[in-house]
């Protein structure tokens, strides 16, 4: 691997603040050629949080790699979005913004990153790719391998740039099987990988979830992935090439779940949890809603039969045991869609709250979003946001003392933070400034494109 030389007049290079890069400018004797810069990189990049110091190099797009992306920032990594001049496709694609670029999706996936636009046709743009990539603990990218192999970003081709990166490839199908050519978005992997056939099984008619439930789930399974992959470089100092691919993950996701009777060799009967495919595992009708109630033990269903004025049913040989009621799984949801219509959603919530019921409310996304409960743990924050005003971020679920970062950063501009990452990267002002089509340090959205990018 090698560094772009010093610049001599004080520009600042391009090594990351981790342990790894440090090392190798101490093995140069040049570590001492930033004082005075060196501080204004590493704030940067210590972000505090458990993956500060690693810098993630964000080739993707949408919603898979975005989702595994944020994650490693929102812990602390240092994630630099590179998005093409028309910039990422979400940004418009999820719905309508002031400034025409920061959907909500894309408000939700990108926050605690910085955009660089670079057009990866034009050999300059290339050349800085090449040049951020030499400073990468990780590689992201959701291209097809031919694409990444045709920019000479195979992994042969990553390794000869970096060798103690990370590369993490999100395919949409594995590269050992017959489909991996084939294009993937979120609706083929739901029908490919058996969610649609979960509808199908349970009211005739396959559809699919009304989310990016794939993109979301294998990008979390991505992220997983990279965490693993850099405790094991730290532990023995080897990097890794990943493989994501959608759909295996979700074949297995639903199958883990709906393999059923095909789980034996030879099957003993069809696939399939019945109990969770039974047309009436659905929100219960209540006076004025719905509410949903997991009465699974039998000291839970005991307990929902007194509460509903039948303790009859704890000794009904249809429901007396866990077996019971699977086998007879139709008749058990039945028998509480007529109970439950002489109350409403919150006085049953209250009386099974008394009774130790698992039970909730079935809520509206405009009444999800006003929980009294998701108030009281803070997860909305409202933000002000430079070109959209008050923006509503969902804060992190997950409680810890020090594990996620701590200077919190808007979701980005597209190519917002191009000069400020040329810059880290030794280019001059001079060199950037002739990239832009204005000349302007307040162009945020311009390319990386015109004339040759010169290191000084």
């Amino acid at each position: 691997m090698s560094n772009p030389p010093p610049t001599g007049n004080g520009e600042l290079r391009a090594i990351p603040f981790n342990s790894r890069a440090r090392r190798i400018a101490l093995s140069r004797g040049d570590d001492t050629q930033y004082e005075g810069r060196e501080k204004q990189l590493k704030d940067r990049m210590m972000a505090g949080g458990a993956l500060e110091g690693i810098r993630v190099v964000d080739l993707t797009s949408v919603v898979v790699g975005p989702v595994a992306t944020m994650f490693l920032a929102d812990y602390g990594a240092d994630v630099i979005k590179v998005e093409a001049p028309g910039g990422d496709l979400l940004r418009k694609l999820g719905g309508a913004s002031k400034s025409g670029q920061l959907s909500p999706k894309f408000l939700h996936f990108n926050r605690n990153k910085r955009s660089i636009v670079l057009d990866l046709k034009q050999a300059e743009s290339m050349a800085a790719l090449r040049r951020l990539l030499e400073t990468a603990d990780v590689c992201v990218s959701n291209m097809r391998p031919k694409a990444m192999a045709k920019l000479g970003l195979s992994i042969e081709g990553l390794r000869e740039i970096n060798p103690a990166m990370i590369y993490c490839g999100l395919v949409g199908f594995g590269q050992g099987g017959r489909y991996r050519s084939k294009p993937a978005y979120d609706g083929i992997i739901q029908g490919a990988g058996g969610l649609t056939a979960i509808f199908e099984k349970s009211d005739g008619e396959p559809r699919f979830v009304p989310m990016t439930i794939a993109d979301h789930t294998v990008g979390l399974i991505a992220s997983q992935m990279i965490t693993l992959a850099l405790y094991k470089r730290q532990m023995t100092g080897a990097s890794d090439a990943i493989e994501v691919p959608m759909f295996e993950n979700m074949a297995a996701f639903v199958l883990s779940e709906h393999m059923g009777q095909l789980s034996f060799d030879p099957p003993r009967g069809e696939p399939g949890d019945l109990r969770v495919l039974d047309a009436g595992a659905k929100p219960v009708a209540t006076k004025d809603g719905h509410i949903c109630i997991s009465a699974n033990t039998d000291a839970q269903a005991f307990a929902m039969f007194r509460a509903i004025g039948q303790p009859d049913l704890c000794v009904d040989a249809r429901f007396n045991s866990v077996k019971a009621r699977y086998d007879n799984v139709s008749a058990y949801f039945a028998l509480r869609e007529s109970a439950l219509l002489n109350k409403t959603t919150s006085e049953w919530i209250e009386i099974f709250d008394e009774a130790d019921v698992p039970a909730g409310p079935s809520h509206t996304l405009e009444s999800l979003f006003h929980d009294e409960h998701l108030n009281d743990v803070g997860l909305f924050q409202t933000r002000i946001h430079p070109t959209e005003g008050g923006i509503v971020d969902i804060t992190l679920p997950n409680k810890s003392q020090a594990l996620a970062r701590t200077n919190y950063m808007l979701p980005p501009l597209q190519g917002e933070h191009t000069r400020e990452i040329l810059t880290e990267l030794g280019y001059t002002a001079a060199d950037i400034d002739s990239t832009f089509v204005s000349g302007s340090v307040a162009e945020p959205y311009a390319p990386v494109t015109k004339d040759t990018l010169k290191h000084a």
